[in-house]
């Protein structure tokens, strides 16, 4: 199991796109007679090149807020935002208070594309006619649980719910959920830059635009990741 620490919706939008997945796929590294693939973080996390202003670096204190209709993006985008209003001392700070405006409205189309990725996905696993939530355990000392609610069955439906799993709901891939994840890809490459950016990009096309902008960080940075 890998886990990302990060609780905003925008990241998680990013891992979700087409985009780190072609990379992933690429980057990963492959197990047992099957072929099949695992995802290594120093291969295809730390490796892949975020949307500038939303690299792990940049999201590291981890702290979030919430958008209109309820998404998390990074916390202090609209702080950001708002001061980049102000007049600028000069031209290359005007140039950064545009891209400061541009990384802050990038991060809420994600993250609200991402959130109705993941509602849509919530209500095919866990209908709600089929599931009802209960509360988890209150640890001492708090008033309230930290814990999301557990989901458990109604009666009658515990055969029915267990067969509602992410893997078949891929291998089905109805047409709603194709819909909701073309929208996310959508918002990711326009934070990448990529106007020209459609549906039938070759993934070879995504891959070394991917590639280059991973070296030039690198050289950046002085070091080849």
């Amino acid at each position: 199991m890998v886990v990302i620490a990060r609780a905003d919706d925008a990241t998680f939008g990013i891992l979700h796109s087409r985009f780190h997945e072609l990379w992933s796929l690429r980057m990963c590294t492959w197990l047992g007679v099957g072929n099949d693939p695992r995802y290594t973080p120093t291969t295809c996390f730390e490796t892949f090149p975020f949307p500038a202003g939303l690299t792990p670096a940049d999201t590291a204190h981890q702290r979030t807020e919430a958008i209109e209709g309820g998404a998390l993006v990074p916390a202090g985008l609209s702080a950001q935002k708002n001061a980049s209003k102000q007049a600028p001392a000069h031209k290359g700070r005007a140039q950064a208070a545009i891209k400061t405006v541009a990384i802050g409205d990038h991060a809420a189309h994600i993250a609200s594309a991402a959130k109705r990725l993941n509602d849509l996905r919530e209500n095919w696993l866990n209908p709600p006619e089929w599931t009802q939530r209960l509360p988890e355990v209150i640890p001492l000392g708090m008033a309230k649980s930290p814990y999301p609610d557990r989901i458990v069955p109604k009666n009658g439906h515990e055969k029915e719910l267990a067969e509602r799993t992410l893997t078949k709901l891929y291998n089905q891939r109805p047409a709603w959920l194709d819909v909701a994840h073309k929208a996310l890809d959508a918002a990711v490459a326009a934070a990448y830059g990529w106007t020209d950016y459609r549906t039938d990009m070759p993934d070879e096309e995504i891959l070394k635009r991917l590639l280059a902008l991973n070296l030039q960080r690198a050289t950046s940075q002085g070091a080849i990741n």
